[in-house]
């Protein structure tokens, strides 16, 4: 649910973020034209205006289900680890590390002028197939430009464990799927494929690893930002997964997430209309040829899917115990099972 505007004091005190901005000599006066982006259980967005700037306000809602202020100070150092790059994002302007001023680690950065597909097109992109193949091409490159930056080179080392990121990954998911029957009620495991079994066939068949780099963790259309007079991805957004790993896995989350020719989907990413979209093999072809990388679609895909799909059930299970939205946990349920036959089917051609 979106916070409430009478509600936004609870979440920001506006005179300690004056003063906060302030002592950084980030404009002077009072915050004016406020405008919350989004909110409530997941991250606060609040765009304002100080002293004729524009700023956008990042900060974990009042209960987050993990450890908010942690996720934003990872998040703000990833940001400032893309300044120099060329992969698009909104720009950070400043962080606040301590939970002193807001109650939370927070941090600003520029407004994106864009739009969000899964949210609809504008007229134009609904208008032109021509434009949304474009789109499609654009989040590819901005995908293959992450790829190319070097964790180390931007001040990315010790940013999580790329070595062995694979291999730690499959179990560690099989061991959240369990952990979902602490939740009272929980019945979506009796409903779901095999877990253990396609985490057996992913381990078995798990291609040798990339070169570690930065990976979004959670790259599909609802995390882009389109310009709204264009195709080009205007920012990359939502970074609260990223880390250092194997960046196959953002390519395999995305075409995890892809429609197919038709427009069918496993549930989780809609955009209409669909027709004129690049195919998977469009896709395969781009990102090999932006980034010299050619990758196992087959196997990462599966592994997106899988990823994903254990993800979703958290949602599901918290619903049941009476911890989150039922009406959308059921939906994620069956998101998430939609998911584990994509990465089986994809497993049957490895």
């Amino acid at each position: 649910m979106p916070v409430p505007f009478e509600k936004l004091g609870d979440y920001v005190d506006f005179q300690r973020l004056e003063a906060w901005m302030d002592s950084l000599g980030l404009g002077n006066g009072p915050i004016v034209d406020r405008d919350i982006l989004s909110g409530g259980t997941q991250n606060i967005l609040l765009r304002f205006v100080r002293d004729g700037r524009p700023y956008v306000l990042r900060r974990p809602p009042l209960n987050p289900y993990l450890n908010g202020s942690e996720t934003m100070r990872r998040e703000a150092r990833v940001l400032e680890a893309l300044a120099k790059t060329d992969v698009p994002h909104a720009r950070l302007i400043a962080a606040c590390s301590s939970d002193d001023v807001l109650g939370s680690a927070f941090y600003l950065m520029e407004p994106i002028e864009g739009f969000s597909p899964v949210r609809g097109l504008p007229p134009l992109h609904a208008q032109r197939p021509d434009i949304r193949h474009a789109m499609g091409l654009s989040l590819v490159d901005a995908l293959a430009s992450l790829r190319a930056v070097d964790p180390a080179a931007v001040g990315l080392s010790g940013f999580g464990k790329p070595e062995g990121y694979l291999a730690r990954q499959i179990p560690r998911l099989v061991k959240q799927m369990e952990s979902y029957s602490t939740y009272e009620g929980w019945t979506g495991r009796t409903e779901f494929p095999d877990v253990e079994k396609i985490a057996r066939r992913l381990g078995d068949t798990m291609p040798a690893e990339s070169r570690p780099g930065i990976v979004h963790g959670d790259f599909h259309m609802g995390n882009a930002m389109f310009s709204p007079t264009g195709a080009d991805v205007v920012a990359i957004v939502d970074w609260e997964l990223a880390t250092t790993g194997d960046p196959s896995c953002d390519l395999g989350c995305l075409l995890a997430t892809w429609a197919d020719p038709d427009g069918s989907h496993p549930g989780c990413i809609s955009i209409t209309p669909w027709d004129g979209f690049p195919t998977e093999a469009d896709i395969l072809r781009r990102y090999e040829e932006k980034s010299g990388v050619r990758v196992d679609a087959n196997w990462y895909v599966a592994f997106g899917s899988f990823r994903l799909g254990v993800l979703l059930e958290g949602t599901y299970a918290r619903a049941q115990a009476g911890k989150a939205d039922m009406e959308t946990g059921i939906w994620l349920h069956r998101t998430g099972i939609n998911l584990m036959n994509r990465a089986t089917a994809r497993l049957r051609t490895n």
